[in-house]
């Protein structure tokens, strides 16, 4: 039996996610395929800043989940399930 690598699961998910971001962005225009960038972000609005007079740092984040990076999520696993 083969084993499988949690990295190749991660990695088939990072690239699930950024493709289907990305083809969500693509198709935002489009007619028939506006509803793959329906979406929702999550995150801070505002970015935290912390000022210690010498270094300021900031943090920020936000995440965007849409239909087509759900889709790439699936599309990913099903890919791994089949390795």
């Amino acid at each position: 039996m083969k084993s499988k690598s949690a990295w190749a699961l991660l990695l088939l998910l990072l690239s699930g996610i950024v493709l289907g971001g990305f083809i969500g962005e693509m198709t935002a225009k489009v007619p028939g395929l506006s509803w793959l960038n329906f979406g929702e972000s999550f995150g801070l609005n505002d970015p935290l800043i912390l000022n210690l007079g010498i270094l300021v740092i900031t943090f920020g984040l936000s995440i965007r989940i849409t239909m087509a990076s759900i889709i790439g999520v699936i599309i990913a696993i099903l890919i791994y399930h089949f390795l």
